[in-house]
């Protein structure tokens, strides 16, 4: 499961690690508590280029007939993203990246809900798999982060793990190196990730500010 995301990176400097071309408009940055609906920038491949561009977070399947039709799609599952209707044909052609700081994941602690901050334990920016499409009349981008069975490191706070994608594979991932993108979902390695707790004021959608990503002092 990934539901809320934070990020710092400088939208010039994603663009220069990407090699992608920027969009005119992006996301205001830093945001601390990125929800779902929001716009996150992405990196897609489209028309032999590298793109960062904004897309709303909740995938919007093509029969959806409102933005609210259906139920709000903020990740798909990797071992059946190729057989869902509303992903496979996304998963086949129209993949993306998603580069942000880190993310939120909760564990249940009896009837309390604890919030942790994910991220690289190298300090480099978190990317993770994505598949995307547009939607409607006024062609409305939208993603879904895709999710794996969790490794041990996260396995002790949620079943679920964002896939994440390696420097290395980023091509393979966006579709510029033709097959194989199926060999990437899967979970990342013990080592890539760390995590501390944080605040539970994060777990207002409303919350904001670098406070967010601090380590919790009871």
């Amino acid at each position: 499961m990934c539901g809320r995301m934070a990020n710092t990176l400088p939208h010039d400097a994603v663009a220069n690690l990407f090699g992608a071309v920027p969009a005119n408009a992006l996301p205001p940055l830093p945001d601390y508590n990125i929800c779902p609906t929001q716009d996150v920038a992405v990196i897609t491949w489209e028309d032999g280029q590298r793109r960062y561009r904004p897309m709303r977070w909740g995938f919007l399947p093509v029969w959806y007939k409102a933005m609210n039709d259906g139920p709000l799609l903020i990740n798909a599952r990797s071992e059946t993203v190729a057989e869902k209707p509303a992903f496979r044909g996304a998963v086949r052609e129209t993949r993306c990246l998603v580069p942000v700081s880190g993310f939120y994941e909760w564990y249940r602690d009896e009837d309390e809900k604890l919030p942790h901050y994910f991220h690289r334990a190298d300090g480099e920016p978190l990317v993770m798999a994505g598949v995307w499409r547009d939607w409607g009349e006024d062609g409305i981008s939208s993603f879904a982060v895709l999710t794996t069975e969790a490794n041990d490191l996260m396995a002790k706070i949620h079943h679920r793990i964002p896939v994440v994608i390696e420097q290395d594979q980023w091509g393979k991932w966006l579709g510029e190196e033709g097959k194989g993108a199926a060999t990437l979902m899967h979970a990342p390695a013990e080592d890539v990730l760390t995590h501390h707790r944080v605040s539970k004021e994060v777990n207002s959608n409303r919350a904001e500010g670098p406070e967010l990503i601090k380590p919790y002092e009871a």
